[in-house]
């Protein structure tokens, strides 16, 4: 038996009159694949939902050793130079923020919110940040001497030195799915969970939903009809989603502990089978959980299955099992890899391959964490 590097993570999720993810023009997000339009969820949209659904049991913010992150173009106003004001003359604070600001985001920082880059910092890199404003602050007599202080204290600053003495100084976020820093790339996170687009494995489905709203206050003798008529798109569809997480690409990010790594990896199991992306809450209720859940361990590069549904099939669960078992026996003959499976199937299976809960399928995957991390 191989010692695993990869998890794969194939689903199948239906979702009915919802519009999940929308494009600049207010329309679901499309792509097309295999001559065929289909409908769209992008991977930052899936990431998102994933690790902001603190009300979940399976919340990555649950877990015992999470750290926060925050991503915006104004962490170093907000975090770092806003909580020194009233403490500290207004001359002196703004002294310091310009060369914060470039430490951060560059040298185009100082040209304003707008030329920066919306930057993932993790909470240990903003408490540091907030420190070291604190003593120049506090032992400067003015904003001239504040300035200098500053000058001199950044010559030889950069990530590498707010990530000194802990193990996730971009947050559990940024060592989960990584972190560009255009600045400094030595900054860089490399991301060991890899999520593809999903989409739908049938045509496109979608239909103009025309709404009107009715004024509850209007008289008799106003003007008759609705208040607002306005239209928006709707869609239904079954997508194939994939993921991949690197096991050891997960570990190291976490600083080399397995267990967290284990515990990580059984919510994250959950949260891509059980949150739904989706706008429009309150008029289209878009929650679905997986109708399948096919969970592959092994040491090859991954594979996606995507091509089972390169030529659109029916908007049917069985027939989209059934392309999925095919290609995979397909990939079998030629490639033989070898890999280990489970499967959590609401309604059939894939064939020869172990079934069960969801649970049991994430307490599987968490173990092969644990392999990994002590091969």
């Amino acid at each position: 038996m191989t010692t695993p590097r990869f998890l794969q993570i194939h689903t199948l999720h239906s979702y009915t009159a919802a519009l999940l993810n929308r494009d600049d023009s207010g329309q679901a997000k499309r792509l097309v694949y295999g001559g065929t339009s289909r409908t769209r969820i992008s991977s930052q949209c899936l990431k998102r939902h994933w690790r902001t659904a603190e009300n979940d049991p399976h919340a990555l913010q649950r877990l015992a050793g999470y750290v926060d992150s925050f991503r915006s173009r104004e962490l170093v106003t907000e975090k770092v130079i806003a909580p020194l004001k009233g403490r500290y003359s207004d001359e002196v604070v703004a002294a310091l923020e310009p060369a914060f600001q470039k430490l951060v985001y560059g040298d185009k920082a100082d040209k304003g919110k707008k030329s920066r880059q919306t930057l993932l910092l993790g909470q240990p890199e903003l408490d540091w940040l907030a420190a070291r404003a604190e003593e120049i602050a506090s032992s400067a007599s003015d904003a001239k001497a504040a300035g200098k202080a500053v000058a001199d204290w950044i010559k030889d600053k950069n990530f590498k030195a707010m990530a000194e003495n802990t193990a996730l100084p971009g947050g559990l976020t940024a060592a989960l799915f990584g972190r560009m820093v255009t600045s400094d790339p030595a900054a860089n996170i490399e991301a060991p969970v890899h999520v593809a687009h999903a989409f739908t494995v049938h045509a496109t489905e979608a239909e103009d939903d025309y709404f009107t709203a009715v004024d509850d206050l209007k008289k008799d003798d106003d003007d008759s009809g609705a208040d607002t008529i306005q239209e928006t798109e709707i869609t239904c569809g079954l997508f194939y989603g994939y993921a991949v997480i690197d096991l050891p690409g997960l570990i190291a990010n976490l600083g080399g502990d397995q267990d967290l790594a284990s515990r990580v990896t059984y919510n994250l199991l959950h949260l891509i089978a059980e949150v739904s992306p989706g706008a429009k809450l309150g008029s289209t209720a878009p929650y679905g959980r997986a109708d399948l859940m096919l969970v592959e361990a092994g040491d090859r590069q991954p594979r996606s299955l995507a091509t089972s549904y390169r030529k659109a099939i029916p908007h049917d669960l069985s027939k989209a099992i059934e392309a999925l078992d095919k290609r995979l026996k397909e990939f079998d003959e030629a490639y033989a890899t070898g890999e280990e499976r489970r499967q959590m199937c609401v309604e059939g299976q894939i064939d020869g391959i172990e079934k069960g809960s969801l649970a049991a399928l994430a307490e599987w995957a968490a173990g092969k964490v644990k392999e990994a991390a002590n091969a």
